[in-house]
């Protein structure tokens, strides 16, 4: 678009790029409901997906560094009866690892599984929580990806692509649908633990326009960056400066017709609204007890669990798309110690998470996301007994989600009986972009970007919907 008024126009809402029709302005409705959901627009044009949605919302959980399917979710019993036989050859045979260079033992579990809820799925013992509510979820046993290092295949999990530069899946989120609140950020991030090795690549826009960034939340000091008031700047006089500069930047606008100052000019006052809206979102001390004693949340800290209960506040108010990474699960060694001190992290909160979406009629229109950029071998990495851990393994691994309007309690694909290969239903990480997309209401065919003379998208040249998860 090179249209100033235009782009003017767009500043506040995403654009649709429709392949050879170009680039459509939309105009969304400001009628917001007091908890920011909008309502339907009596005026103007509104974003449109391409077909009906099953979902509204996001929340992604990403694992960094990959839990062991193999002790989580997948139970494989003949493993375990094998378990200290060397790897079979024909398995070992031109298979290249991340670390493990010698032809090692298999491993089986050492924990323990059983039978969840009425649908009976097999969730292992480390996770008591997760079981209480196994009858909402629906598992992928058959993920695989190319990529066998963490930045790679974090990259390749949340962009579609094993290398820097293309935009990540929230980003295109954001783009194809545009915002539901005014006041808040279409794509929220936040963190616990270190970053991980792929950055904050994991949640950038790529070449979408930077509007459709994540944004990062912290739990301590200001939730964003420089978000308060310097000392001696009140809301008048921050009003008068912004003011000032909106006039600046749109007569350069005028001037030189660039969408990035359009982003610069929207992203500016979206600060100064997030002023008075983000204080109240992240004031989770002002939930009942109940809810704290649900996830076991402590106002005040950083941890996961306070986390998930700021990704329900953030749905509730219809932020579109909220990542959460959490960092620590690349168990090469010790997993005996450090798979159970992880699961007891994430498992209560997670589990309340989807209890409290369901309570308060979330769960059919939010998906929630749980997975990594790969998994963990069923051979050992450095058999030293009680620290023996798992190298990386893209081969097959497990994803699960809950919500969306998907089959319930409900296992799909399937891995053979060492958990190595995938025998039933493959699916790529193009293949759960593009059914994610779809949930959403997206064509990941239809949904692309003119950049550098290509239309780009985030599932590439492939990608199939896996319709056989649909409800």
């Amino acid at each position: 678009m090179t249209d100033p008024e235009n782009i003017l126009a767009y500043n506040r809402r995403s654009l649709l790029h429709r392949g050879a029709v170009g680039i459509a302005t939309a105009a969304c409705s400001s009628l917001l409901t007091q908890e920011g959901r909008s309502q339907s627009p009596t005026s103007g044009m509104e974003l449109q997906a391409h077909f009906p949605s099953r979902v509204r919302n996001v929340i992604f959980l990403h694992m960094v560094g990959g839990p062991s399917q193999i002790d989580l979710f997948s139970h494989k019993p003949e493993l375990q009866r094998r378990d200290g036989e060397k790897m079979p050859d024909a398995l070992w045979e031109n298979l290249r690892l991340a670390f493990v260079r010698q032809q090692p033992n298999l491993f089986g579990s050492p924990f323990q599984f059983r039978r969840c809820g009425e649908s009976g799925i097999e969730l292992s013992e480390l996770l008591p929580h997760l079981g209480t509510v196994a009858d909402e979820l629906t598992v992928v046993h058959s993920m695989h990806t190319e990529q066998f290092n963490h930045a790679p295949a974090q990259l390749m999990f949340q962009t579609g692509f094993g290398q820097f530069g293309r935009p990540s899946l929230g980003s295109w989120v954001s783009y194809g649908l545009g915002s539901e609140n005014d006041n808040l950020p279409n794509f929220i991030v936040m963190n616990t633990g270190s970053i991980a090795g792929a950055g904050n690549s994991m949640w950038g826009s790529g070449f979408l326009p930077t509007v459709h960034q994540g944004v990062e939340f912290r739990s301590q000091g200001d939730p964003v960056l420089y978000l308060s008031n310097p000392s001696g700047v009140d809301i008048p006089r921050r009003r008068r400066i912004l003011d000032s500069v909106h006039q600046l930047n749109t007569a350069h606008l005028r001037r030189v017709g660039d969408p990035e100052i359009a982003t610069r000019i929207s992203q500016y006052e979206l600060a100064f609204r997030m002023q008075s809206a983000v204080p109240e979102l992240m004031d989770i001390g002002a939930e009942p007890q109940y809810i704290h004693d649900l996830y076991g949340t402590q106002p005040g800290k950083t941890n996961f669990a306070n986390n998930c209960l700021l990704a329900r506040r953030l749905v509730e108010r219809g932020v579109r798309f909220v990542q959460l990474n959490d960092q620590g699960w690349d168990t090469h060694g010790n997993i005996k110690g450090g798979l159970p001190r992880k699961c007891r992290q994430v498992d209560q909160p997670i589990a309340a998470l989807i209890k409290d979406l369901k309570v308060r009629g979330l769960l059919d229109e939010t998906l929630v996301v749980f997975g990594a950029e790969f998994g963990r071998t069923p051979m050992v990495q450095d058999d030293r007994g009680q620290l023996a851990g798992r190298d990386h393994h893209k081969d097959a691994f497990t994803v699960w989600f809950a919500g969306g309007g998907l089959k319930k309690g409900f296992a799909y694909g399937k891995t053979d009986d060492l958990g190595f290969h995938i025998v039933e239903k493959a699916m790529h990480v193009n293949d759960f972009h593009a059914t994610l997309l779809h949930l959403l209401g997206l064509d990941h065919e239809r949904l692309t970007y003119r950049y550098q003379g290509r239309d780009f998208r985030l599932t590439d040249v492939a990608g199939e919907v896996a319709t056989g998860l649909w409800a």
